[in-house]
Parts: structure tokens; sequence; C-alpha cells
């Protein structure tokens, strides 16, 4: 299928979009490295980024009552159903510039290279106000809202600070009374995110872009170990309860076990000793546990083998275990005529896709209960991400904006695609 020429080289579109990156970066909580969480004060400056690079468009965007930027650009037909491109503005603490970020920009990318050119869909760009988690421990906020997934369990959580999701919306200047209004209609055919890796499978097969068929089932737990308290100079060692050597044992052994299960990936990522001072045995112990897989019953199967173990090694060492389920997200099975057909476009650039699951979860794990849903994943050099270090390649991101155009012209044509509904 040939695409018009456009007016601009792509390379020079492809550096824009990563001096794009560059310039939202500088929104940040933080004074020398980037964290911007859900709905903080920075989120302002990045939405009027956003919506000032989209306005030449013909593209006004708008906020949605739970934080998400929103704008449409027509097609051809003022009732033309609409294909939502996306990904999410939040970032981890100490983050890199282009996780989530790179997936809006292309976006915008994209709807320059049409040049003014309309298609049978509309496109309608959504820049996602929370993926991460961070703040409240939940992730999926913003694409939550899109599914009519915020309830009042989520709405009442709240942060290190005390404030619920509720007041950080309305403090934010937003209403929350609207969450409903921003929920997907039936004129959705599908949901597009490009993303990049975040790992290093492309770039060890030679690859630049991937077709993402699958999205691992996660589970998120905080575990507690509690012993006893006491002096560290005066208690033997025969008569402790110490918390912080109980989970660093139950710590090795996640680890020993992850290892043996094939494609099975469990993290320990935090833990708080108390009362951590350094002459006081540790009579509590707070951890996170992070468990991946893209089979549902291998992940709950190691989940309650890994809490087994906790009960254990409690047990043996005269302490109690406790956890409590933070996160429960099924695997997900991404749809497979888009993938089909961003096959075909990535290989109409010259460039041989590879088909592969993500082993991190992303919206379109979330739209796609509601809506068909598809990713384009770039390489990541170094399989680096969440960190200052994550980067791209200039010529990745040509590649992604070539073939996410070519994209859009095949959809343009199917039948199939233009023929479909929103799933119930």
């Amino acid at each position: 299928m040939s695409v018009p020429t456009m007016s601009k080289d792509r390379t020079a579109r492809a550096r824009e979009a990563l001096a794009r990156c560059d310039a939202l970066a500088n929104f940040s909580e933080d004074t020398n490295s980037l964290r911007r969480t859900f709905l903080s004060p920075p989120m302002h400056n990045c939405h009027a980024s956003v919506a000032a690079w989209l306005k030449p468009l013909g593209v006004s965007a708008q906020v949605d009552a739970a934080g998400n930027l929103r704008g449409t650009y027509a097609g051809t037909d003022p009732n033309s159903p609409r294909l939502l491109i996306g990904s999410h503005l939040d970032t981890v603490p100490n983050a890199g510039k282009y996780d989530g970020i790179l997936g809006v920009v292309l976006v915008i990318a994209l709807l320059e290279e049409l040049d003014g050119r309309r298609l049978p869909f509309a496109i309608e760009i959504v820049g996602f106000s929370e993926e991460e988690g961070v703040r409240f421990g939940v992730p999926f906020i913003g694409s939550r809202a899109l599914v009519g997934r915020v309830d009042e369990d989520l709405l009442g959580r709240r942060d290190r600070n005390g404030i619920s999701v509720r007041e950080a919306i309305q403090q934010f200047g937003l209403d929350d009374q609207g969450i409903g209004e921003a929920a997907l209609g039936d004129d959705v055919l599908g949901y597009l995110e490009f993303h990049i890796e975040q790992g290093p499978v492309l770039e060890k097969s030679a690859r630049q872009l991937g077709v993402v068929e699958a999205i691992v089932g996660q589970t998120r737990l905080a575990l507690r170990f509690l012993g006893r308290a006491n002096h560290s100079g005066t208690t033997p060692m025969d008569a402790r309860q110490d918390a912080l050597v109980a989970a660093a044992e139950w710590m090795v052994a996640v680890e020993s076990y992850a290892k043996q299960i094939p494609g099975l990936v469990a993290t320990v990522g935090s833990i708080e000793a108390k009362p951590g001072a350094t002459n006081v045995i540790p009579g509590e112990v707070r951890l996170s546990l992070d468990v991946r897989h893209r089979s549902d019953e291998t992940r709950s199967g190691a989940i309650r083998e890994l809490m087994g173990l906790a009960e254990t090694i409690a047990r043996k060492r005269g302490l109690c275990s406790q956890w409590n389920p933070m996160l429960e997200q099924d695997a997900v099975l991404l749809d497979g005529f888009l993938a089909d057909q961003i096959e075909f476009a990535i290989r109409s650039t010259g460039c041989g896709p590879h088909r592969m699951a993500s082993g991190a979860g992303h919206d379109a794990m979330i739209l796609a209960e509601r809506v068909p849903s598809a990713m384009i994943f770039l390489r990541s050099p170094g399989g680096i991400s969440h960190d200052p270090a994550e980067t791209v390649l200039l010529e990745d991101v040509e590649r992604a904006i070539e073939a996410g155009i070519r994209l859009l012209d095949q959809l343009g044509l199917s039948q199939e695609f233009l023929g479909r509904k929103r799933r119930a």
C-alpha cells in the first residue's frame, strides 16, 4: 500500500517527537530527577504543552474528570467512529523520559503525518493521568475511568499525605462527580498504544519494532513479618524474634523459587524495617511482592507457594506473617486482527516484526476489557526502563511513525475494522 508523500521529513519528525519527550521531562515534582504522579501540580504543565502541540492540527484537547487529556482529530464524517491512540503521562520516581510519554507524542507525530488528510474514523488521542500506581498504590486510574471501573473504594484510597483520590481530583480543579462521563461510548472501534519495550527482547533479536500479542498477568501484595523489637546489645542471638532476618530469608526463597519456573518473575521491590534504629532488633518488616506470568494458573500457584514459604519461615522463627492483596490483574490476550494488521504494516516498511508478550502492565490491558486493543513496542537499548538511562533510537521512532501511518491507512480500508462495535 502506498502512503502519500508528506511535506515533512520523517527523520525530522522523529527528532521532534524525542524533543517533545525532553520538554515534558522538565515538568517534575523533584528538582534533579523526573517524577510526575497522578494529578500532581506538574501535570498541569504537561497537559498545557501537549494541548499546544495539538492545537495547530485542529484538535482541541480537554481534561476529563479522571485527569486524562483527550482530544479528537475528526474523521471524514462528523459521526465517524473513533480509534483511540495513546499512553500515560505519569512516571515512576527517578524516571526516564520515554515510558508512556513517547506513546503520547507519537500520536501527535501521526496526526502531523496525516497533514489534514481525514480517515473513515476519527482519532482520539488519550494521555492517561495515571498508569504506574505510584501515588495511591493502585495503577491504571486513568484507563479504569474509560472502562467504568472507578468506584467508591478507589476514590477513597489515600496517599502518604492522607489525600484521597477524590480529593486529588478536586485539588487539580476537576469535578469528581463527572467521572462516569469519561467512560467510552459505543462508537469506539479500538485502542492502539505505542510504547518502549522496557526489556531486552527486541534488542537481542535485532528487531526495531514488536507486535504485542499478550500482556502478562500480575499480582501485587503487601506483606508483613511481625516479631518482637528488643535491645540489640542485651538480647542473645537464640532469644530473638527478628522480623528483618525472617524477611531476608524469605526474599532469597522468592528469588530461588522464581528461577525454577520458566517465564515467572517475582520481585520484592520495597522493604521497611521498624523501628529502624541501629541498636534495636526489628520487630516489624513491611515488604511488597510483585509476581507476573502470562499464565494465570502458574501465577496463582506461585502466590500460594510464596505465601506458604512466608508462613513457614515466620513460624520457624517464632514470628507471624500477614499479607494483603494490592492488585490482581489477569493476563490479557490482545486483539488478533489488530496484531495481524500491525505486523503487515511493520513488514511493509521493510522491517521484520517480532511477536511477543509484554512483561509489564499497560493501559491496553484495561482498555481490552471493552474494545479491541493492540500495542506496538519500540526496542529499548540495553533493556533499561524506569531509570534516567532509559532511551530509544531515532531510527526506531522514525520506523514507528512510518508503520503507524501505514496501519492507519490499512484500517481505513478494512470493512472488518470499520464494522466493529464496542464490547458490552
